[in-house]
């Protein structure tokens, strides 16, 4: 979130940087903390340091030691992370993504434990903040806006993955039309995390590009076809079996926890909802967002369309986990550089404002209240980034450009 000149008096460029000052030092604090209390890869409350990043990081090993097919394995895989830490009671962190990550996850397995998530979580850093500097070049207060913004966190403390998603699918956003082939690769490199790439095809054709579309699919059949090279056909074998039981266990048992789940899948379901009720109001939401997200592709600034395609992503997929949500970090980013360039419009830093700060109590307040505090975020986002488009690009046909004008009066 970058500071603009803003026509809501409350979100003041002296409030916010002293709120990211205020954020940031926590972070540093609470993860100085974990460290420093840890006995080996075990934080003090008996966690893996990281926590989900052991079950990347065991893949690895398990991938490296003539084991691949087994990381798909819940029981084989949950041994081995008790030896990886040396600990039997360590809480279980499931391996559910395709062959593709195992790549990177054999790669990092060549570290050990702390070393590999220390230039694990470096590096995807390293590379998100490079994106938001690329997004608001001139903006003296940027990299302390995203650094301090409470998502970073709750990344950092899972040892997730997010960093790189946002990173791949942000600079794919940003290089479409200068830079299609590179964007292509990027764009296709999100086969790893597939929840998020589903809106991709069709928002690359609403550009009418068609050299990143051949690009992304070219970077999909690399990928697969590396690991079938080195793997083989077992571990897709693996990994479509495993597939049932994610979806039962995880996504429609809510195992991981509903209020961890910000999805409108998990938020019918902690109201109460049936599972074929929530996948239908997930299938709505999924439609509604990517078509929200291709108008902006298709007549948006630049920094529009990233801002919908990034905010879009987080609401199509029933699978997605408040750590996720740096992408809406990097969407706020792109919003707040089109907001610089052109003007801020009413209520637009207001709800940049909640969507930067939700990460910070959007579990916690999900679980007592059940409002779905991050879902809600990710809405406005792609909302405010649909009006931008309709509003200052004239994005909309006619009858929907009066009632925009409407309410924006």
């Amino acid at each position: 979130m970058a500071i603009v000149p803003s026509p809501d008096p409350f979100v003041t460029r002296a409030r916010v940087r002293l709120t990211a000052i205020l954020v940031l030092a926590s972070t540093v604090i609470g993860l100085l903390y974990l460290f420093a209390t840890a006995h080996g890869t075990v934080d003090s409350l008996g966690r893996p340091l990281g926590t989900d990043f052991s079950n990347v990081w065991t893949a690895g090993w398990m991938a490296d030691h003539g084991r691949a097919p087994q990381a798909w394995d819940w029981p084989t895989h949950y041994e081995v992370q008790k030896q990886v830490h040396h600990d039997p009671a360590i809480p279980f962190y499931g391996w559910h993504y395709p062959p593709p990550f195992l790549i990177v996850a054999t790669l990092l397995a060549q570290f050990p434990y702390v070393a590999a998530l220390l230039i694990w979580q470096g590096m995807t850093l390293m590379l998100a903040l490079a994106l938001v500097r690329r997004i608001l070049p001139d903006d003296r207060d940027a990299m302390l806006v995203a650094l301090g913004a409470p998502v970073v966190l709750v990344c950092l403390g899972h040892g997730q993955n997010a960093f790189l998603t946002a990173s791949l699918l942000g600079a794919g956003m940003l290089l479409l039309d200068k830079r299609p082939w590179v964007a292509g690769m990027l764009l296709g490199a999100l086969v790893y995390k597939p929840q998020f790439a589903v809106l991709i095809p069709v928002l690359i054709l609403a550009r009418g590009n068609i050299r990143a579309f051949v690009s992304a699919g070219l970077t999909v059949a690399v990928l697969c076809l590396v690991t079938l090279a080195i793997w083989g056909w077992p571990v897709w074998q693996a990994f479509i079996e495993s597939l049932p039981l994610t979806q039962h266990i995880i996504i429609e048992a809510g195992a991981t926890g509903w209020e961890k789940i910000q999805s409108p899948f998990s938020a019918i379901r902690q109201w109460g909802g049936s599972i074929p009720f929530a996948y239908a109001v997930q299938g709505v939401v999924t439609a509604i967002a990517i078509a929200a997200a291709a108008i902006a592709a298709r007549r948006g600034s630049m920094a529009v369309r990233g801002a919908a395609a990034l905010s879009a992503a987080l609401l199509c997929t029933p699978y997605v986990l408040d750590y996720d949500f740096v992408l809406l970090g990097v969407a706020i980013a792109f919003m707040a550089a089109d907001m610089r360039a052109r003007g801020a419009l009413r209520w637009e830093p207001t709800w940049l404002a909640y969507a930067w700060i939700a990460p910070l109590f959007g579990r916690s307040l999900s679980e007592l209240t059940h409002v779905p505090v991050n879902l809600i975020a990710a809405m406005a986002v792609l909302a405010l980034a649909l009006r931008r488009a309709a509003v200052l690009d004239g994005a909309l046909p006619p009858w929907l450009r009066i009632m925009t004008r409407r309410v924006e009066a």
